[in-house]
Order: structure tokens, then sequence, then C-alpha cells
């Protein structure tokens, strides 16, 4: 079957358009018609057009874990890879979504793995989507792998929405504090001041200061806006290429306090990765080399590279991973322990859940910090320009008395 994209008339006459699975495109001519629907054009959704517009949008992250866990269901129901994507394709409302997978569903039918299906995809099945997937290709242990996953996708987004809704505050301060303090420089400042230097008094410093801080943005602001864009696209260029961005990553790694969440952040997804692998049943060296792939640091995915030629060597994970001294003493020791014991998965579930419990903390104390330090850096700010604007007031004043 192929996918068909087509334009249509609802019986109430609003225009709605959508994905349909059928072998030609008179059969879904025929399925439209069948649900009251008036085709006005139905064509055929090649793998390309599809590709180009996944790239564009992708799958929504809550559509995805949703996706993901149903596949998981449906899999482990005994249904193929050909009658799971049908059924998905029957369950998806979201436009994007049925594009999507029609597409894999077409690439799977023509030969590819999941895997590789998914890679045509890459806006919306990321790099650790595919790396889990594959791994699970592998072992043959596919729905436990995506249930796990989808479990994993629910966290993430959970976390991810925490962080969001902490730091929306924190950004409409800033902007706002941003714009009222560009106003008072560009508009406020010139006009009072204006007053004084008509009357030839010699005014304080920092209303000097100000004056020509004030001057300088009415006249270069298009040169600033030209210089910090061309400073982003060149750092944008820069860090393609893969020596810049690895320097790039070890100086996050280096700075304090952000250090520590950047090797959180990939501690969590790294140990997180390894457990659903090692759990549905991949080999380490394989698992090792999906989990990896899952890390967004350079520095930290090399650490893992490093320690997979050790544990080919022979030498256990813990001590590989310990040599490296790249990632948490937590987590070298509880995998030292899952070693020792065979609970290995069950150890990388908790390193995972104790590193995603710090950073929960530190993204606590961060925010709890970060608010009164931009009210007082904003009021200061503040204050100097108020200042410059009554010193000369309070000079005139003396002078009158």
């Amino acid at each position: 079957m192929e996918a068909f994209q087509y334009q249509a008339m609802d019986a109430s006459g609003r225009s709605v358009s959508g994905v349909v699975q059928a072998d030609t495109a008179r059969q879904a001519r025929a399925q439209l018609r069948a649900q009251g629907l008036l085709p006005s054009m139905v064509g055929q959704v090649h793998a390309r057009e599809r590709a180009r517009l996944a790239w564009t949008r992708g799958i929504p992250a809550a559509e995805l874990s949703l996706v993901t866990r149903q596949m998981a269901t449906l899999l482990d129901s005994g249904l193929t890879m050909e009658q799971s994507l049908n059924a998905l394709l029957e369950e998806a409302t979201d436009p994007m979504t049925r594009e999507v997978l029609a597409g894999v569903k077409t690439e799977v039918t023509s030969g590819q793995s999941l895997a590789g299906a998914l890679g045509v995809y890459e806006k919306s099945f990321p790099d650790f989507y595919r790396a889990l997937v594959h791994g699970g290709e592998e072992s043959g242990a596919l729905p436990v792998v995506l249930q796990h996953l989808a479990d994993y996708l629910d966290a993430r987004q959970a976390l991810k929405q925490k962080t969001t809704l902490a730091l929306l505050y924190p950004m409409l301060v800033t902007i706002v504090a941003i714009m009222i303090v560009t106003g008072l420089l560009v508009y406020v400042v010139p006009q009072v001041v204006q007053v004084f230097q008509q009357s030839r008094q010699s005014l304080p410093l920092l209303t000097r200061v100000m004056i020509a801080l004030s001057d300088f943005l009415r006249a270069a602001w298009p040169y600033l806006a030209v210089m910090i864009a061309g400073g982003f696209a060149a750092a944008h260029v820069a860090l393609r290429r893969d020596a810049t961005r690895r320097r790039w990553h070890g100086v996050l790694l280096r700075m304090p306090g952000l250090g520590a969440l950047i090797r959180g952040i990939n501690t969590s997804r790294f140990a997180s990765t390894l457990a659903i692998l090692v759990g549905g049943g991949v080999p380490l060296l394989s698992a090792l080399a999906s989990a990896a792939r899952v890390m967004t640091n350079m520095v930290l995915r090399e650490a893992v590279e490093h320690a997979i030629d050790r544990v080919r060597e022979g030498t256990s994970l813990a001590r590989a991973l310990g040599e490296t001294r790249a990632f948490p003493p937590l987590l070298i020791h509880l995998v030292a322990s899952g070693e020792v014991s065979g609970k290995l998965e069950q150890m990388l579930n908790r390193a995972a859940q104790l590193e995603t419990q710090a950073l929960e903390r530190r993204l606590a104390v961060f925010l709890t910090l970060l608010e009164p330090a931009m009210i007082l850096a904003m009021g200061g700010i503040v204050l100097l320009i108020v200042l410059a604007i009554l010193l000369p007031i309070i000079e005139i004043n003396q002078l009158v008395h």
C-alpha cells in the first residue's frame, strides 16, 4: 500500500486534508467518499517529499511517546511490523504523524530495517531514539526496548516541561527589564539631560557616561544587530567542525555549575539507554556503542568510546568507565556493584534515577538563585540611570541655595 495526500470537503463544507493508505489513487478516493468526504485532490506522497516535510516540522514530543508505547504494545501482541504500522496509521490524528508513519511504513515494506526507516526522518526521531531501536532489532527484544523507551520519553518530557515553566518567569522578567532599560537609555535620558546641557554647566561623570552610551546605542544599533547576527552565524559554522565543537564541549564541562548540569544530563541519558539495551538482551559492546550515540557532549562520548575499547580488551565496565575520569563516581560504583551481583540493569536504572534527581535539585537551586540575582542586576542598572538624571538636578539646587 502507498500513502496518498488528499484535500477534501466534509459534509459541513469545511476543507480537510491528510494522508490515506491505499494501493491506488482510485482506492484512496473511494475510501474518502466512504468516510463522507468529497476529495478535490489526491496525490501520492513520495518518500523524498515526506522526508522534507518531516524535517521542517517533525512529530511532537508527546505524540512520539504515545506512538512508541502503542507500537510496543502492538508488537508485543504478536503483530508484524507492517500490521503494527497500519494500526498506528489508523489511530493517528495528527496529520504530520500520519505522514511520517506512512513514510516509515513505505521504507520498511521496501526492505529497510525500522531503525533505517526512522533515519529518513531525523527531525522526528532523534539519534538516541534510532540507536535504541537499532539495538532492540539486533537483540530481538524490540517490544521491551520500545516500552522502556516510551517510559524514558515521558520522564524526559516531564522534566523538560518542569524546567520550561520554571524558566518562564525569569525570561519574562529579563525581556521586560531589557526593554525598560533600552527605552530609558534611548529616549528618556537624552531628553532629560538635554536641559542640563543647554545650561552649559559641567555634568557629573556618571551623567556624561550615560549620555555617551545613549548616543552610541542610537547611532550604532544597526551595526550591533548585524554583529550579533554575524557572531551567531559564525559560531554555528564553526561548531559544525568536529575539532571546534569538541573544544567547546570541553570548555562547557569545565564551567562551574553548568559543567555539572551537562555532565548530569549526559550521564542520566547514558545510564538510562544502557539499562534499556542491557535489559533487552543486547550484548554489552553493542549496547555501549548505541548508548554512546545518545550523548550530546563529544568529550563524554569519546570517553565512552575509549571505555568500549577497554571492555573489548577484557576490562570490566566499571573500571573502563572509571579510567576515563569523565563520569560521576556514583555511576562507577553502581556499575561495579551491578557487575558483581549480576544486576547491571537495575543498578544502571538506579544510577539514572539518582542522576535525574540530582539534576532536578541543581536546576531548582539555580532557578532559585537566578530570580533575585536578575532583580538585583536590573535594579542596579535602573538605579545608575536614575542617578545620572538626578545628579545634575541636585547640583543645580546646591548652586541656587
